[in-house]
Formats: structure tokens, sequence, C-alpha cells
């Protein structure tokens, strides 16, 4: 997916006459707030990623950006932007923000990349969807999408600072479905004890069925001499040091 879309970029930065922005969110705050009715309700944030940081936007900073852009084309032709959070977050800072979003302590819970999508599946979500972010997950690990981050694009570009963490989750928080109640807690434990019993998804046979081309030798962001090179990022760039404030994202940008 993320090749297309550098494709589609290349299309479109061909065409003569074409204002074309390029907006890079890479990993949004939603991806981790998928699973904050188990925090709400259980206490528990599952959390796939390793010792490796974000600093996620929200959908309606990422979405403000792309107004502007639409609003005034010829002020933003040419340029790239990638919408941060306002600082890099890793598991705990997440959680504790989490906690105070809903009311409650949360405990980061490892999780496998594996059950966290058999509980997606069991959620409703797409296969399309999985079929790329496992690839965005293992990035994520090795640290990718602390690159660059954070950014002052969505106050560079909109006129106001980028949403934190908390606030995005209050927002989440809100909403019926995660509120603490007695419903919503036996939903949230019924859905706990069955994810690791339900089935997965196929995601190979479906990117063989769609005839999907792959890169005969693909390489994860981080393992890229391109990719380091492109983001000036030393030949001695260590994912074992991440989350330790030595490295600075991502070259896959998700979205």
């Amino acid at each position: 997916m993320t090749r297309q879309h550098w494709l589609v970029d290349r299309l479109f930065s061909a065409i003569p006459g074409v204002a074309h922005t390029i907006i890079k969110p890479g990993f949004f705050a939603d991806d981790y707030l998928v699973t904050i009715g188990a925090s709400a309700q259980l206490g528990i944030f599952p959390w796939m990623f390793g010792n490796s940081r974000n600093a996620p936007p929200s959908n309606e900073d990422i979405a403000r950006v792309a107004v502007a852009a639409l609003t005034d084309p010829a002020e933003h032709a040419g340029k790239s932007y990638r919408p941060t959070g306002p600082e890099l977050l890793g598991a705990e800072d997440m959680a504790k923000a989490i906690g105070r979003a809903v009311g409650r302590s949360v405990k980061v819970v490892p999780t496998p990349a594996w059950l966290f999508m058999k509980a997606a599946r069991m959620s409703g979500y797409p296969i399309d969807v999985f079929s790329g972010i496992r690839y965005y997950i293992e990035d994520h690990k090795r640290g990718a999408f602390e690159v660059g981050a954070p950014t002052t694009d969505v106050f560079d570009v909109t006129g106001r600072p980028a949403e934190d963490f908390e606030t995005i989750a209050r927002r989440y928080t809100a909403q019926p479905r995660n509120q603490r109640t007695f419903g919503n807690w036996l939903r949230e434990f019924v859905q706990f004890m069955l994810a690791p019993l339900g089935p997965g998804f196929d995601l190979d046979r479906y990117d063989r069925e769609l005839r999907r081309p792959f890169p005969s030798v693909p390489q994860f962001a981080t393992d890229s001499k391109v990719w380091r090179r492109e983001h000036a990022i030393a030949d001695n760039f260590s994912p074992a040091a991440l989350g330790h404030g030595k490295a600075p994202v991502a070259a896959t940008s998700r979205g």
C-alpha cells in the first residue's frame, strides 16, 4: 500500500498544471485508540511495538492540514507535510495519558500482533486494513516512526497547535461505547476472553488473490540504505538504541 501511494504521488507530480501536495501522517493516534474500550473497562493498553515511540497526530489535525492545502493549492503546491502530535511518546506515556482520560489506572500489556489481529477481526475491522498494518507494526518496532518526529507542520500550515495525545484520548472516551458501564465492561471482557480462540486473517492468501505486486527483495524502512540516506539517518543507526532519546519518521507513511 505504501508503494502504491508513492507511485500515485509520482504520477500527480508529473502532470503539468496540477498543484500537488503530499501529506504523510505516519501512524495515526487513532491506531492506538482502537483499544481504548479495553483501557476504560479493563484497565489495559495492548502494545505491539516494543520500545519504539511515535508522535501520533489526530484525525482532525490531519484533516485540517489537508483542508488548508485544498483551500489554497498554489500556496502548498509541491510541498510535503508530515502532521504529528507535539511530542514523542512510548507505551507508558500513552497509557498514562489514556488513564487520565478514562479516569483510572491503565497498564501496558505487551501483545503479539497475531492476537491483536484476531481481536480486530472479532471487532469487525476489514482485512484490507491489516494487510498493510502488519508491516507497519514491524516498522514501528524498528523505530521508523520516531525518525524526524515531532514536526511543526500542523501549526505551520493551520496556525493552531497540534492536539496532544490526552486530548485526543478524551474525545474517544466520550463515545458511548467507551463509557464505563456494566454493559460495556461485559462486552470488553467477553471479547478479551474469546480473542485468542477466534480466527485470524489469512493475509498471505488475501494478497495472493488480489495479485498485488511485491518487490523482489523487500526491506523494512530502517533496514534500507536508500531510506536512511533519504531521511539523513547515519549508517550506524540502530533500532536497539530507540526508546532512549538517541533517535528522532517514517518513510512508510501510513494513510
